[in-house]
């Protein structure tokens, strides 16, 4: 896919689901909220770390699916994000709703416990996607969020 693809960003969700299937180098940023008491002297308060992800995008099973991905981390066991037609997710064993958005970003939101985990993601390029992950508790307040940026592995053709 080119940078100058009339397809570029994807506008369905099919499109959206297809462009995340690849290789991708990653480096996740991931915050938890402290207060007073629990604050050290140090960066207890957030972790980078880097790591690979292989995501692979599931055919459609019936008229009521638009597809699904498998994602994982790179030598170990992928999990399944189905996505319904009518805008619901199943994600293992966690329900939710997905919502592709005007701007080109696929929000989607799990239940979780009582609370939620909300993601968004989007593409900056066709090989460079960027995600934001909240999870909100049951009370309203925050309990992690992280930033992750994805660089599509490519190969280069044979000269």
């Amino acid at each position: 896919m080119s940078a100058t693809s009339p397809n570029f960003p994807p506008a369905t969700i099919e499109a959206f689901l297809r462009s995340c299937a690849g290789e991708w180098m990653a480096l996740r940023s991931r915050f938890a909220p402290t207060d007073a008491a629990e604050a050290g002297d140090g960066d207890e308060w957030h972790t980078s770390e880097r790591g690979e992800l292989v995501v692979s995008f599931l055919e459609p099973r019936d008229a009521a699916s638009v597809g699904g991905l498998s994602v994982g981390p790179k030598g170990e066991p992928a999990r399944q994000l189905l996505f319904g037609a009518d805008g619901q997710l199943q994600a293992g064993d966690q329900g939710g709703r997905w919502i592709l958005w005007p701007d080109g970003s696929l929000e989607l939101v799990l239940n979780h416990g009582a609370g939620e985990l909300r993601e968004r993601m989007w593409f900056n390029k066709p090989n460079l996607r960027l995600r934001s992950t909240i999870e909100q508790r049951a009370d309203g307040s925050l309990g992690r969020a992280s930033f992750s940026s994805e660089i599509r592995r490519v190969s280069r053709p044979a000269a």
